[in-house]
């Protein structure tokens, strides 16, 4: 049985630095303190945190290399030459293709996208890509989300004639490839000053270089030192990038990078253009998730203030709804068809396209749903599982399209490090890596280098590859490092909380209002996670189970005796029984739950810690 959540309450701010900031903001305390949480400290990064503006994000010239690349894509098209454009199969190397292609294409029309087979292909910069760009008569190729490590095969690609631009977003290796330009703000040498731009992230910051270029204007340009014509070029251009910026959006949710900074900015106005002028892929794949368009979309169509579909789109819309079917093709079929989809213009032919990448997505569920409750299964039956640190498992069954899914199920069931292997085409055993924050299994895969073929990924996530008849041996000393390494306190898994309030005095509409300003949210600015003690269920109705074990009561205070809030613990039925009859401190998110036609304040519930069993609260300080 998984231990207990261990809740981790945030104190690793300066109290002064709180209380002086809802003095200047006029705000409640516990409202200061998420934004020094998120390393706001004064008015002015408030007013830019509350107010997301274009005028905010970089200048795309201090990229290093930035300049090379757009010089070399206006020779191109000045010569006329072919172009590819190149991306990675997930949805952030998609997103980044349909985004520079859809841009180039309307300039030059002597260009093509090419997007490599997972399966036989792998991760990055393929040569069978670059053989298919030599067939086509290509001469440069723009790779997006990947390359930063391709430096034996962008030197064949120049051995052909061709060049490259990279246009990554990761880690750089000890060596970088010899491409006309390699715009990484990860580079040790590179100025720019945000550095966790997602792939298509770079690839706007190249579209947005290239029409500053030709306008002879900058975002970041003072409008006060700016002439009238300047200005006007200035706003058209803002109204002309904004498009590309749904995209961005999307790759920023699906790729789990940071929402701060520029990203949360990029984030911000890619969700206004999605919630108010979607466009056809993006609607039709969004149908699939029941999201509904209102009854005078077309109407909304043309306004920037209104939402186009029956409720407002966030981040989480795009990572559970959209992103998954989008990755499906890439895992079970061709990411080609992703690509396809974000660039169709036409609304009808958009939905057909959808139908058969919510098809792949069935499919992909079906066999992750299998191949997870087989795992269960041999892990649980296992009467020896219980002394392992970590998971790894293999069966030649499994499709290599879902094994990673599979293994961030697992951490999430069972808190320990854990591999998932299939067989691949060319008879190796692949598999994907996932941990969590507390244990690095990229540095444990290093000390098993030389057993595996290849690995590569970050300290949360992996790939790794391995010939079959080492596959045992890689098992025990994989286990053996976890073992040796992992401590018992990175096992039990935690949940950090940003405040303790009081649902009496804290949890107020006006408190609410101000909370949904945090949006969009993401990693580095989570959807704020509260504590409140001392509650017992106010019976009105009583707590019941819905769903599928999921938990449902009010919760009132017992010391204040406050206004009963509605609440919903999904997956904690279990507790029940207990929350009728205890006093219990819980652990919750504040949401607005729409139900036949109204709306009220909700508490979304991630633990319950009940005071008898006196579990205690820890502080990260």
């Amino acid at each position: 049985m998984m231990k207990n959540n261990r809740w981790i309450l945030r104190k690793d701010y300066d109290i002064e630095v709180v209380e002086k900031l809802a003095e200047s903001l006029g705000v409640d305390k516990v409202i200061a303190t998420l934004l020094v949480e998120r390393g706001v400290t004064t008015f002015e990064e408030a007013r830019c945190f509350f107010r997301p503006s274009l005028d905010q994000i970089h200048d795309p010239f201090i990229m290093k290399d930035m300049d090379r690349a757009i010089k070399r894509i206006d020779d191109a098209i000045e010569r006329g030459e072919r172009i590819m454009v190149y991306g990675d199969y997930d949805v952030d190397g998609t997103s980044a293709v349909a985004l520079l292609y859809s841009y180039l294409m309307a300039i030059h029309d002597n260009i093509d996208f090419y997007i490599p087979d997972r399966d036989t292909e792998g991760y990055g910069i393929s040569y069978q890509g670059i053989d298919v760009a030599k067939e086509t008569g290509v001469k440069l190729i723009i790779a997006l989300d990947c390359g930063i490590k391709a430096v034996e095969q962008v030197d064949y690609a120049a051995s052909l004639g061709i060049d490259f631009i990279i246009g990554d977003h990761h880690l750089p290796g000890d060596e970088l490839p010899r491409a006309v330009a390699v715009l990484d703000p990860k580079r040790e040498d590179c100025p720019y000053p945000y550095k966790e731009l997602s792939g298509c992230g770079i690839g706007f910051k190249i579209v947005e270089a290239h029409v500053e270029s030709k306008l002879g204007v900058r975002l970041c340009d003072d409008p006060s030192k700016l002439s009238d014509g300047d200005t006007a070029l200035r706003e058209e251009m803002k109204l002309h990038l904004l498009k590309y910026l749904d995209l961005v959006a999307l790759s920023i949710a699906s790729d789990i990078v940071p929402i701060m900074g520029e990203n949360r900015v990029l984030a911000y106005f890619g969700l206004k253009v999605i919630n108010t002028r979607p466009r056809p892929g993006i609607e039709a794949i969004l149908g699939y998730g029941h999201v509904e368009r209102r009854t005078d979309a077309n109407k909304q169509k043309s306004s920037s203030e209104k939402t186009y579909f029956s409720r407002e789109l966030g981040i989480s819309d795009l990572i559970f709804l959209v992103g998954p079917r989008l990755n499906a093709a890439g895992r079970l079929h061709s990411a080609y068809d992703s690509v396809r989809l974000l660039l169709c213009d036409n609304l009808q032919q958009a939905r057909q396209q959808a139908s058969e990448i919510d098809a792949y997505n069935q499919d992909r569920k079906d066999r992750d749903s299998a191949a997870t409750e087989t795992a269960r299964h041999r892990l649980d039956s296992d009467v020896e599982f219980h002394k392992h640190r970590s998971i790894v498992l293999f069966d030649e069954t499994w499709h290599k399209g879902v094994v990673g899914i599979v293994a961030s199920r697992l951490v999430e069931a069972y808190h320990k490090p854990t591999i998932i292997f299939t067989r691949s085409a060319d008879n190796l055993i692949v598999g994907s890596a996932r941990s969590f924050k507390e244990f690095d299994v990229h540095t444990a895969l290093e000390a098993c280098a030389d057993l595996l073929e290849h690995f590569g990924g970050h300290k949360c996530a992996a790939g790794v590859s391995l010939k079959p008849e080492n596959f045992e041996a890689f098992k025990h000393r994989f286990e053996e490092i976890v073992s040796s390494t992992i401590s018992e306190d990175a096992e039990t898994p935690k949940i950090e909380i940003d405040a303790e309030v009081s649902l009496a005095n804290t949890i107020t509409p006006k408190f609410l209002r101000i909370l949904k300003q945090f949006a969009p949210f993401g990693p580095e600015n989570n959807v704020p996670v509260f504590v409140s003690r001392h509650l017992v269920d106010a019976g009105v109705p009583p707590a019941r189970v819905v769903g599928n074990n999921h938990l449902r009561f009010s919760a009132i205070s017992l010391d204040e005796r406050s206004k009963a809030f509605s609440a919903i613990g999904f997956q904690l039925g279990e507790h029940c029984e207990r929350v009728k009859g205890e006093t219990f401190n819980l652990c919750y998110m504040l949401e607005e739950n729409y139900w036949n036609g109204r709306t009220e304040m909700q508490l979304r519930v991630k633990d319950i810690h009940f005071v008898s069993d006196d579990e205690p609260i820890y502080t990260n300080m």
